[in-house]
Order: structure tokens, then sequence, then C-alpha cells
């Protein structure tokens, strides 16, 4: 299985405990630039193979793929977030070729290492 199929169920396990990149593509059928995009995102999901996991979610598919969508601030399809142990790093919106994506794949790639130590851990602060 190179591209995982998510649902809002799923969304913890695969996605959230992910020991490595993850890179999720929100889409839906009906979505025009979804049907052109989606051949895209496979290939590419062969070609980084137990580098990078691929997973995709359909938006319109239940109330809790929507819901999950809206939490992330995925406003329009398709829109791409890449994850490093549940964090969200960068947001990609929109139909992009396969030389973008291969591009923006290698660049998180290049800085996954470093994330975890870049980010912070979120604190409460009284003012």
């Amino acid at each position: 299985m190179v591209v995982v199929e998510l649902n809002w169920e799923s969304w913890n396990d695969e996605v959230l405990r992910s020991p490595i990149l993850t890179l999720v593509y929100f889409w839906h059928e009906r979505c025009p630039w979804c049907r052109r995009f989606t051949p895209i995102f496979e290939g590419l999901a062969a070609e980084y193979d137990g580098k990078v996991k691929f997973a995709k979610i359909n938006v319109l598919e239940s109330e809790g793929n929507r819901e999950l969508a809206e939490d992330l601030g995925v406003m329009g399809t398709p829109t791409l977030i890449f994850f490093c142990e549940g964090r969200p790093l960068m947001h990609l919106v929109g139909f992009m070729p396969e030389g973008e994506l291969r591009k923006a794949i290698n660049d998180m790639m290049s800085k996954y290492r470093s994330c975890l130590t870049q980010s912070t851990t979120l604190k409460s602060y009284i003012v």
C-alpha cells in the first residue's frame, strides 16, 4: 500500500503517531483539480515509498473528515499538509506540477531531521 486511505477515525494512528515524515492530501471526487492531481500524487508516492508516508483523505466522505479538514485550516482542495510526528509543517494549496511537488518533498526531507529540534512545546501563559 503506497498511499494510505485515511478517515477521521484512523487519523491519530496514521498521521499523529507516524514516525516518519507524512504528506496528507485533502481531496474529494467532485474537485476537477484533484482529478488531475491524484495521478501525480500517487506516482510520487511510489517513488518515495519507505522515505515519506503518503496519505489522502476525502473531505466530503463523512462529517468527521470534513470537521478534521476544517480544524486544520483546509479551505479548498487540493490541499497538501506535511506532518512531522503529528505537527503540521507546511501547507500547499492548489494544483501543482510534478516537478514542483517533488521539489517540495525533497526540501521537506532535507529539513525533516531538524523539525523536532526546531519545534517548541506549547505552553500556557497567564497575562
